[in-house]
Order: C-alpha cells, then sequence, then structure tokens
C-alpha cells in the first residue's frame, strides 16, 4: 500500500529525516515511536503530502500505484483529499461549524452533493456512537466525542490510508483506549490502513508493527 524510498528533509542546515525507507502493507497498523524532536511528525506530514521531501527528485513515495512525488499540485491536492485521512492530537474541527458540518468538509471539497454528504456523515456519527450530536458544536462535545468527530472526518471520503498523530495524547485514558479499539475495529472492518505516530505505549504494544525514530532515522 505504501512505499516510500530515500526520504529526506531539511531546514536549512537542520537534517530532520535521514534517507528514510518505508512499507507499510496494505490494512496494516504502523505504530511510530520514539523521542521528541525524533522526525516522526514530519515524516507523517511527508508520507501525506502535507509537507515536501527536500530531495523530491530523488525520492519516491508511492500510496498504490501512485508516486505521489510525481503530481502536480492540483493532482496531489485532489489525491490527498481522496486517499489519505488524517487525525490530529488537537481534532482541529472547526469551532463555528456542528459535527455534522466538520464532518462534511472532505466530501464538500471533493464535488459530493450535499444530500450525499450528509447521509454519508450520518451514517459515521451512528458508527461511531455519536447518533444525536450532529448538531452540536465541538465546544458541546467532550474530548472523546470532539475526536471521534475527527476520526469520521478523516473517514469521510472512505480514503485507503489513515495518518494519526498523537490521536490519543489529549484524551483520559478511558476515552483513549476507546479511540485506540476504534482504530482496530476500523481497520478489520474496512481493511484501512494506518500509521499512527504515538508516545502511548499500549497503543504501540496492539500494532502489527511498531517502528523506532531516532535522529531522523528508523529503526528496526
Amino acid at each position: 500500500m505504501i512505499k516510500a524510498q530515500n526520504i529526506s528533509k531539511n531546514y536549512g542546515d537542520l537534517s530532520i529525516l535521514k534517507s528514510i525507507d518505508l512499507e507499510v502493507n496494505k490494512g496494516e497498523i504502523i505504530a511510530v515511536v520514539g523521542a521528541s524532536g525524533a522526525g516522526k511528525t514530519t515524516l507523517l506530514q511527508v508520507l501525506g503530502s502535507l509537507d515536501q521531501a527536500s530531495n523530491t527528485s530523488e525520492c519516491s513515495i508511492q500510496i498504490g500505484a501512485i508516486d505521489i512525488t510525481k503530481l502536480t499540485s492540483k493532482e496531489l491536492a485532489q489525491f490527498r483529499n481522496k486517499h489519505i485521512g488524517f487525525i490530529f492530537q488537537f481534532h482541529q474541527l472547526l469551532p463555528e461549524f456542528t459535527a455534522l458540518e466538520n464532518i462534511c468538509i472532505p466530501a464538500f471539497i471533493a464535488g459530493t452533493s450535499k444530500q450525499d454528504a450528509i447521509a454519508r456523515a450520518k451514517e459515521l456519527l451512528s458508527y461511531l456512537g455519536l447518533k444525536g450530536r450532529e448538531d452540536h458544536k465541538p465546544n458541546q462535545l467532550s474530548g472523546g466525542e470532539q475526536q471521534r468527530v475527527a476520526v469520521a472526518r478523516a473517514l469521510m471520503n472512505q480514503p485507503d490510508v489513515i495518518l494519526a498523530d498523537e490521536p490519543s495524547g489529549n484524551l483520559d485514558s478511558e476515552s483513549a483506549k476507546n479511540l485506540h479499539d476504534l482504530f482496530f475495529k476500523l481497520r478489520d472492518e474496512f481493511k484501512q490502513t494506518f500509521i499512527i505516530v504515538t508516545h502511548n505505549k499500549e497503543l504501540a504494544a496492539m500494532a502489527d508493527r511498531t517502528l523506532y525514530m531516532k535522529d531522523g532515522k528508523l529503526i528496526n
């Protein structure tokens, strides 16, 4: 599902990622762990096309059959919207929008009709145990509920890959466990691939594989 080769990222003289190679199978859940500053979030952002490798002409990032380093900016935005879902530590919900409206945003960007987007969003809300919370704004939801809304938004366009950056880092232990269990339920039911950056030892232990990052390199 994902094959990345020779990814490097520099900020001036500071080397953040150093010639990283990575392969992830379809339906696999990968945990990426390591000390703060090891390059975990940067790796996730480059894999998800939110940032570019410094050596774009020398590296490749293949997701499915597409090498995203070869896409134009417009093609990349379309690919990202359709094939990649993102979950962040701080849910990044728009505070002025309801849960339903937040979830619908990726579908509207993709050109999905309002009727179909709302139907899909309600289906996800129900699946994630949020039925009846459609019209609640983020500040009317608990932390766990807000993160489940963010998960629903990430799932909206049925992406092949979910990239999660410390998804349970801002949750209490019970909400974190529920979220972790949800990831595996989603994988089992929908065969999606997950790469999860985490400091949570329990989540890392549950993953199919754990990759360790140190000083911008993956250490097996």
